[in-house]
């Protein structure tokens, strides 16, 4: 690196607060994010909120300041002899002329290699699918018992018994005991997670333990954990550290709870919101139990008046009515029959007052013979027709007669009343029958030549 702008001559000539503020460009510039892991010294935490201190190794140090809007995200609390690993710019306090950091992350030592493998595993398992929302098994409508995989001495049971106890003292809470924090911790918790699937005797799981620091909790970072979480049947909840804290277990499990005893309000319906529904469900059903005997009242009403309609004693009445209305309508229907008939029968004597029998006597027989004769020319014409016809008739059917056949020459043969159509239907121990025009052959086979 190089002072631009710096050379020989007067007119070069720079001030010290020049000379600073061009130092701390050129390393603001050259060194604007770096990672660098070393001993905290000289801690000072004023009330500005700006954290102040020295980063050392066993050779050299270096001046570090963390503004109060960056520490107040930081997890880590650091104190004089610590480990650190920090993420900062280089930078110039112009004032003194003294090169610093100014740290914008700290952890402590270690947890950057943790927090790496954790951002590595976090992309590996979302690419895979293990994260989405199309896998989120939903919580159940109505929860009766709850399964807790935790320790059975820490702070988080105790959490979620005593949210539980106040909100919902009916729900039956079963503990899955198992270490939740070191080496072999995860093993546990995949044990308990497999035990609780097996035995399927709760609603929903809750996994998790209280607040401590990333290595504390790593248990919940392992892939193994993070693989059986997805492949549990039962709906798992995950409420690991405090709200700030998040895991590979939260980001896998159906749903992910701030702390424990938020787990425990997710699980448990307030009393109070109980009692309310409870009531809701009061209301409605008088309303329904209301509107069912309504209704039923109305329908007893109407079958109490149709029983009144179609009592026996109104049917024999409409009857007694319907036979006086019949009988009053025969009674009007005789006495215009018989105005019909006077009146036709005057008619009929005027008519018979105009044309005497005699004359009709005379003029009818004449016109019965005209009739008789035409209806004897009409059967004689018709006889002679019919006979014609049958002569035809006659003539057709005595050409397609068999016996006309028969009379040519030809011959029909016959054995036990079937003809004989072919040498193969001949059976040689029954008699033949040979019909002629003029009568019947009977023959024995002697011999069959077939052609």
């Amino acid at each position: 690196m190089s002072l631009s702008g710096f050379h020989s001559g007067a007119s070069s000539t720079y001030t010290v607060s020049r000379l600073n503020r061009e130092i701390r460009s050129i390393l603001e510039q050259g060194f604007a994010s770096i990672r660098l892991s070393g001993e905290i010294s000289n801690f000072v935490a004023p009330a500005s909120g700006h954290w102040y201190f020295s980063l050392k190794d066993d050779k050299a140090q270096i001046k570090a300041a963390m503004w109060r809007g960056n520490n107040r995200y930081c997890q880590y609390k650091p104190t004089n002899g610590a480990q650190v690993e920090v993420q900062a710019r280089v930078s110039v306090y112009e004032p003194r002329g003294d090169y610093q950091l100014i740290v914008e992350k700290m952890e402590a030592a270690g947890e950057g290699l943790l927090k790496q493998q954790f951002d590595e595993l976090k992309m590996r398992l979302a690419a895979e699918g293990l994260f989405s929302s199309v896998h989120k098994k939903p919580m159940p409508s109505q929860i009766n018992k709850v399964g807790v995989i935790t320790s059975a001495t820490g702070a988080a049971i105790k959490d979620i018994l005593t949210v539980l106890k106040r909100r919902a003292p009916q729900l039956e809470v079963i503990i899955y005991p198992a270490q939740v924090q070191g080496k072999e911790a995860h093993l546990q918790l995949i044990e308990k997670l497999t035990i609780a699937n097996q035995r399927a005797e709760v609603d929903v799981l809750i996994i998790g333990r209280g607040g401590g620091s990333l290595e504390d909790m790593w248990c919940f970072n392992e892939e193994p954990l993070a693989r059986a979480i997805f492949a549990s049947q039962l709906p798992v909840i995950s409420a690991v550290g405090h709200e700030i804290d998040t895991t590979i277990s939260d980001y896998v499990a159906d749903l992910r709870a701030a702390t424990p005893s938020a787990a425990a309000e997710l699980v448990s319906p307030d009393q109070m919101a109980l009692q309310q529904q409870l009531m809701q469900y009061k209301r409605a059903l008088h309303i329904q139990v209301q509107q069912a005997i309504k209704h039923t009242r109305h329908y007893c009403a109407t079958l109490e008046q149709r029983l009144k309609l179609q009592h026996p004693e109104n049917q024999l009445l409409q009857q007694q009515q319907r036979v006086d209305e019949l009988s009053s309508r025969l009674s009007r229907a005789f006495l215009q029959m018989q105005s019909q008939r006077s009146s036709h029968l005057g008619l009929v004597k005027q008519r018979l007052s105009h044309q005497h029998p005699t004359r009709r006597l005379q003029d009818s027989t004449q016109q019965l013979q005209q009739l008789k004769n035409a209806l004897i020319q009409a059967m004689q014409k018709q006889q002679q027709l019919r006979q014609n016809q049958l002569a035809l008739y006659a003539a057709r059917l005595d050409s397609v007669s068999p016996l006309n056949v028969l009379a040519r020459g030809y011959s029909i043969t016959s054995q036990q009343q079937s003809v004989i159509k072919s040498v193969a239907q001949v059976n040689t121990q029954q008699p033949l029958v040979t019909r002629l025009h003029d009568g019947e052959v009977h023959s024995h086979i002697v011999n069959i030549k077939p052609y």
